[in-house]
């Protein structure tokens, strides 16, 4: 993930902050905080018709934030995964999952986390397939659209790392 696929980033992050499943948040933040946010060495886009020079239509992302700057959280991150409305069932996600887990654990990662709202079946099914496992529900942990939300904590232990 560059800035030259920034546009197309965040368009599919305002997708799906606009279905209201995929998180708290109501806007998508401009590049440079987005980029700032995100571990340049873990995060990835699936390409349509990719080039040689990395451009083509971007299908879906995943990133990768730290969760703390205490060094006992050194091998921990929290991820975001996202695919275009119209790319969605092709295993766009998947792909970009596996990338990460593979990304992450070179780098000796031991743990990926995320938070998924309940509703989101199809986003907590994708994690049980590729061993994450669910570790709790923060109920009532937050409102969104005027509503209280909960929250399942889903994380992947990197059996090779750790």
């Amino acid at each position: 993930m560059t800035v030259a696929h920034a546009d197309q980033v965040l368009a599919i992050y305002r997708a799906g902050i606009d279905e209201g499943d995929a998180t708290f948040e109501t806007t998508a933040p401009a590049w440079p905080a987005f980029d700032a946010a995100k571990l340049p060495e873990h995060r990835f886009v699936a390409l349509d018709g990719a080039r040689t020079d990395g451009s083509g239509a971007v299908l879906g992302w995943v990133a990768v934030a730290r969760v703390s700057d205490r060094c006992a959280y050194a091998g921990v991150v929290e991820h975001s995964v996202y695919v275009h409305p119209g790319a969605r069932g092709r295993g766009v996600a998947s792909a970009l999952l596996r990338a990460l887990i593979a990304s992450t654990e070179a780098a000796g990662i031991w743990t990926v986390q995320s938070g998924i709202f309940p509703e989101n079946a199809a986003s907590l099914a994708l994690h049980a397939r590729l061993g994450f496992r669910v570790i709790g529900v923060r109920e009532h942990v937050g409102r969104h659209r005027g509503r209280w939300r909960d929250v399942v904590l889903v994380e992947r232990r990197s059996p090779v790392v750790g």
